[in-house]
């Protein structure tokens, strides 16, 4: 099958074309920018923006599935930016996929298109956590419109699903670790609260079995067309564990201190303002969001994606940790 992979130069990206190519398909991606680590794959590659149309056309004619996973992910930036990528550059994706006739469309979105702020969520499913009605983010704003046109999308010629991984992880994140890492070694990392509020995370091949489980059931009894699934390793653990885990995963120092919420969000709200003020480009050490997102507890229920497509993760977050070591270590990172 011919699959072609928006944002495959990214880490989930990567990661999402090498297990395809594994599994026997013909993969293409649709980046940005040039990818080394793509063409030693044997991906082709397509350049461009996502509402670029005329590039993403060349890109997607001849596909027969599209795993959606490119975004503009960051906690700050311009609406504009995050509506062009994420809103209009998707329903770009489903627009071509209509002209092109392919049939199968596997989403990547976010749990935060629910999260309310500060309100926990405790074995949330797809039924009981609606969609949040008030964003501290642009990001997850976008991500929701963008959930929400895939999902209306969906039809008899054009089988949609989405998953909501949440906060993904493993060898070769460029992200998480990376910012994780720097801030620690830089003594500016604090938890918010104490650092015992639950919360999921997900490992990298746990992300990648989801999405490929996906796809083969779309093309299969499409059990999971026009639904949205939350996705994770199934250990909700205290953001405590899960930061000190990847910390000394890579020899890091770890966290010991912590500022109470309100000071927290205070300090967001006056970084976003000073941003603002002073136009900066580059995303504040703190915002609303962020303070929200490390201090409310919330984890979700993957029992949905277990029932309708066989997803079960198969590495424990203990198993994910020693594999970050262990490539951390043969990079000499570490």
């Amino acid at each position: 099958m011919k699959v072609l992979v928006t944002g495959g130069s990214g880490f989930l990206g990567q990661a999402l074309c090498q297990a395809l190519l594994a599994e026997g398909h013909d993969v293409s991606s649709f980046q940005r920018s040039y990818s080394h680590a793509l063409d030693a794959m044997g991906v082709r590659q397509y350049l461009g923006a996502l509402h670029d149309v005329s590039k993403l056309h060349e890109a997607l004619q001849g596909q027969d599935a599209v795993l959606h996973n490119a975004a503009k992910a960051s906690g700050w930036g311009v609406w504009q930016d995050f509506y062009q990528s994420n809103v209009l550059g998707t329903q770009c994706v489903i627009d071509g996929c209509r002209k092109f006739s392919i049939k199968h469309l596997v989403y990547t979105s976010t749990p935060s298109v629910v999260h309310q702020g500060r309100k926990p969520v405790s074995g949330g499913n797809e039924h009981n956590t609606p969609y949040a009605t008030h964003f501290s983010a642009y990001y997850a704003r976008s991500k929701k419109l963008a959930e929400q046109a895939v999902l209306a999308a969906n039809s008899e010629s054009l089988q949609c699903v989405a998953l909501r991984p949440r906060l993904i992880w493993g060898p070769g994140d460029t992200q998480l670790l990376p910012r994780l890492v720097a801030r620690a070694k830089a003594g500016r990392l604090r938890f918010i609260g104490n650092g015992q509020n639950s919360m999921d995370c997900t490992y990298i091949d746990n992300v990648v079995s989801a999405h490929l489980l996906a796809l083969e059931n779309l093309c299969g009894s499409a059990q999971c067309a026009g639904k949205a699934y939350f996705i994770s390793n199934r250990e909700p653990m205290p953001i405590a564990d899960i930061v000190n885990g990847l910390l000394a995963a890579a020899d890091a120092p770890l966290v010991k201190k912590s500022v109470p919420f309100w000071l927290a969000y205070t300090i967001g709200m006056l970084c976003e303002a000073v941003w603002r003020i002073l136009n900066l480009s580059s995303e504040p050490p703190m915002t609303r969001f962020l303070a929200e997102q490390l201090s409310t507890e919330h984890w979700y229920d993957c029992s949905a994606a277990e029932r309708d497509f066989g997803y079960r993760p198969e590495i424990t977050v203990a198993q994910g940790l020693r594999r970050v070591r262990a490539a951390l270590h043969s990079k000499g990172t570490v």
